[in-house]
């Protein structure tokens, strides 16, 4: 497996996907680099891409106060690939930072040819949508933040 996809396949999202699925979605990512301080996404704006950090660290910002650091192996933008809806964060770089970079339109485009791989994705997103149900704190929480959020 090349190092893109043992990083993609250690994304929950990706985990349980087959080595040929990931070895597809490995090829439609590309890599992009970001300069320290600069945004990578910004909160509000169209989500149109889901990224995985190849190297360096980014700072998750919502509302304007830092919520999360993310590092190499971590990503965000999950949500953009499905829903396309603008995103709930800004994120930006807090040192040099590079992103192999998988758009939205390419991952339905996969989808669409490739059911089995949608299958293994519904089935994957099921599993962590019953794990946060699980947790009645957790679902409180995203449910007040979605409240705030309908406010501004």
């Amino acid at each position: 497996m090349s190092e893109n996809q043992e990083l993609l396949a250690r994304v929950p999202l990706f985990e349980k996907l087959p080595r040929k699925a990931l070895d597809r979605l490995s090829k439609l990512m590309v890599e992009r680099g970001f300069e320290a301080g600069s945004e990578i996404v910004k909160e509000g704006e169209g989500a149109a891409a889901f990224f995985l950090i190849k190297s360096g660290e980014a700072e998750v910002r919502h509302g304007g106060s830092i919520v999360r650091t993310l590092a190499a192996g971590e990503c965000f933008g999950e949500i953009a690939l499905l829903d396309g809806q603008a995103r709930s964060a800004t994120v930006r770089a807090r040192d040099a930072v590079t992103c192999l970079v998988l758009v939205r339109w390419d991952f339905l485009s996969e989808l669409r040819t490739n059911p089995e791989m949608a299958i293994e994705l519904l089935e994957s997103l099921s599993r962590r949508f019953r794990a946060l149900e699980a947790d009645p704190l957790r679902v409180q929480a995203l449910r007040d933040r979605r409240g705030a959020g309908d406010e501004d």
